[in-house]
C-alpha cells in the first residue's frame, strides 16, 4: 500500500503553512503521510478535486475561496458543516454525516468522488484557541464578527453556542448580514449591525472578510468607539506583515491584536483528528511557528 496523501487546496495560497503544521503533527503523533499544496484557478477546483480523490488522496482542507463550491461536491456533512454551510474539511472513504439535503445517505450522491464526507473545523478551531491559547472568556461577552462569507458562516455556530451576550455581524451588504443573523437566530443572540455607532466597546471583535483589504474595512465604516484598550481585536487572517484591520485595531487602542495562526493551528489539529483518529498537540507546533 502507498503512503496516504492529504495536501491543503485554494487559490494564491503559496504561503500556506498547512504543510509544514501537517508534517509538524505527523512526526509528533507517529504518523506516516504526506502532506502537499494544490493552488488552483476557480474554474478547475471540481476537476483538481476529483484528480486528487482519483489518484487515492485521502483527505483535503479547503481554503479560500472554496469552502462553499466544497458543498457541491461532497456525498455525506457532519452535522457542524451543514449547519455552516461552509466545509473546509475533506474526508475519502470515510465520516459518518447527513446527506447535503439534510438526511442520511447510504447510497452515493457522488459516484465519481466516491464516499466524501464534508466537515467544517473553523469554529471549533477558533474557539480552542479563543479559550485555550489566549485565555479569553466568551461566556456573556460582547461580540462584533465583521463579514458575512464562509468564514463567517464556519465560526459562528460555535461561537454561539460558547453563551456570548451578543453577537453582532457587519458586512459590506447589510442583507446579506441580516441573511446570517437570520439563520443562527436560535442559537443565540445574534443580530446584524446596521447603524454605523455602538453605545460602547466590545469585548471581543473577529475579523472575518475574506482578503481583509483596506477597501474592504473602509466600506464597513466601522465605528471608532467599537474597540478600547478592553477589546481583544482577532483576524482570522495571518502572517508577517499587519493586515489593515490590526492597523485599525491598534489605532482605536486595542489592549490585544492577534492574527488568526493559533486558529490555523488548531483547526488544522481538529482536521487531523477527523482523518487519523488521535488529536495532535498543538502547543509545540504554534510555539515554532510563532518563534521560528
Amino acid at each position: 500500500m502507498g503512503i496516504d496523501r492529504y495536501a491543503v487546496i485554494g487559490h494564491h495560497i503559496g504561503y500556506s503553512r498547512s504543510p509544514q503544521i501537517h508534517a509538524a503533527f505527523a512526526r509528533g503523533t507517529g504518523q506516516v503521510l504526506e502532506y502537499g499544496l494544490i493552488d488552483v484557478e476557480p474554474a478547475s477546483f471540481d476537476a483538481a478535486v476529483r484528480q486528487f480523490v482519483a489518484a487515492g488522496g485521502r483527505g483535503l482542507n479547503v481554503t479560500v475561496p472554496y469552502k462553499l463550491r466544497a458543498l457541491e461536491l461532497v456525498t455525506t456533512l457532519t452535522p457542524r458543516a451543514q449547519r455552516a454551510g461552509a466545509v473546509n474539511t475533506l474526508s475519502m472513504g470515510v465520516g459518518v454525516g447527513v446527506g447535503v439535503g439534510g438526511e442520511s445517505v447510504d447510497g452515493l450522491a457522488n459516484p465519481s468522488l466516491g464516499q466524501l464526507s464534508g466537515d467544517n473545523t473553523d469554529g471549533a478551531g477558533l474557539l480552542r484557541d479563543l479559550t485555550a491559547n489566549l485565555r479569553f472568556e466568551i461566556r456573556d461577552a460582547r461580540v462584533l464578527l465583521l463579514g458575512a462569507g464562509g468564514a463567517a458562516r464556519g465560526i459562528l455556530g460555535p461561537l454561539l453556542a460558547a453563551g456570548p451576550a451578543v453577537v453582532h455581524i457587519r458586512n459590506r451588504t447589510q442583507a446579506h448580514a441580516r441573511q446570517l443573523a437570520a439563520q443562527f437566530a436560535d442559537l443565540g443572540p445574534v443580530h446584524a449591525l446596521l447603524a454605523a455607532r455602538t453605545a460602547r466597546a466590545y469585548d471581543l471583535i473577529l475579523n472575518a472578510i475574506s482578503g481583509g483589504g483596506e477597501d474592504a474595512l473602509l466600506q464597513l465604516s466601522l465605528p471608532t468607539e467599537a474597540a478600547d484598550a478592553s477589546t481583544l481585536c482577532y483576524d482570522l487572517s495571518y502572517g508577517a506583515v499587519p493586515t489593515p484591520f490590526g492597523r485599525w485595531a491598534h489605532a482605536c487602542g486595542s489592549g490585544r491584536v492577534v492574527d488568526g495562526l493559533g486558529m490555523l493551528v488548531e483547526q488544522a489539529a481538529e482536521s487531523f483528528l477527523v482523518w487519523r483518529g488521535v488529536r495532535p498537540d498543538t502547543g509545540p507546533v504554534l510555539a515554532a511557528l510563532e518563534h521560528p
